[in-house]
């Protein structure tokens, strides 16, 4: 069942077209992922899913509702981490996360969130004296503290350390395994990767590509690249015919290959059959750090202006 609904979604600011034709569905129960470069439209869109900007002109609906006019029913069910969150000054951690868990009627157990997050020493701290990472770890905590049917993160672990990186991954996880929808922008590949199940990239306002992490590597960089060193002479032309071989030729002492995802298995066969080993044996696949470096890109002009 689609809990997000978003269909030719537009928004403007004066004559800038910050978001120009946005449209995607996600899923109960995923991690759904929105990635593209600054200033492509990624935040404007999950502004106007909580209903915080007004959209210009589309659909959109969430769990039914529709954000322009039931804000304050959907602030009940989604939680929500934004880039630029701000408390007052004054306001301790502790304070911020027992005032936010009074505004809902079944909170989670703030001592799990506090560990998990690594919020305990600072949890008598005011909010001017936290650092980036800190701030960041309580904006988390803030989103997940109403138990959320859905929760929007907005670059989910900016600033935060390799370890505390990964603690929050597994906290999305465990999230979404309790039966909570994600929604996540994010500049991170790898936590791409790591956690969305489907995703969109988004560029200059539009939706450029969709699908798992894996479907969007593979439609734009599908080949397969093997790098060895022969145990005994062999000439790249020897393996062009060989199926699944795009390419091959030499780089130095060893003979480089590139081709479909049978490739690999295609050329051992044939060195086997011939009584040569592939020594210092390297097989790499573009990630998806590669199909987002291919398609963002391709639309290299800025934002288009409203027309007259």
């Amino acid at each position: 069942m689609a809990v997000i609904e978003v269909a030719h979604l537009r928004r403007t600011y004066g004559e800038t077209v910050a978001v120009a034709d946005v449209s995607f569905t996600v899923q109960e129960g995923e991690i759904f992922g929105i990635i593209g470069p600054n200033g492509a439209g990624k935040t404007t869109t999950v502004e106007c899913l909580l209903g915080l900007r007004r959209r210009d002109a589309g659909l959109v609906s969430v769990l039914g509702l529709d954000p322009a006019t039931d804000h304050d029913r959907i602030t009940t069910l989604v939680g929500a981490q934004l880039q630029e969150a701000a408390l007052p000054d004054k306001l301790s951690v502790r304070e911020a996360l027992e005032l936010h868990a009074a505004f809902h009627a079944r909170p989670i157990e703030l001592g799990e969130l506090v560990d998990r997050l690594g919020l305990r020493p600072v949890l008598r701290t005011r909010f001017a004296r936290l650092s980036g990472g800190q701030r960041q770890r309580l904006s988390i905590a803030l989103a997940l503290v109403g138990r959320p049917r859905i929760a929007m993160l907005d670059e989910l672990t900016t600033g935060l350390d390799p370890a505390a990186r990964r603690e929050t991954w597994r906290l999305v996880r465990e999230l979404r395994d309790t039966g909570v929808t994600v929604l996540l922008v994010t500049h991170s590949m790898e936590e791409a990767e790591r956690l969305c199940d489907r995703l969109v990239v988004i560029d200059a306002g539009r939706v450029t590509a969709s699908g798992s992490p894996a479907q969007i590597t593979a439609s734009v960089a599908p080949d397969q690249t093997m790098r060895f060193v022969p145990s005994r002479p062999v000439e790249p032309a020897d393996l062009v015919d060989l199926p699944g071989v795009r390419t091959a030729g030499r780089n130095g002492p060893e003979v480089v290959v590139s081709g479909t995802d049978g490739v690999v298995q295609s050329v051992i066969a044939e060195l086997i059959r011939r009584d040569i080993l592939a020594q210092r044996l390297r097989v790499e696949q573009a990630g998806l750090d590669d199909a987002f470096v291919a398609l963002t890109s391709r639309t290299t002009a800025p934002l288009e202006r409203k027309p007259a």
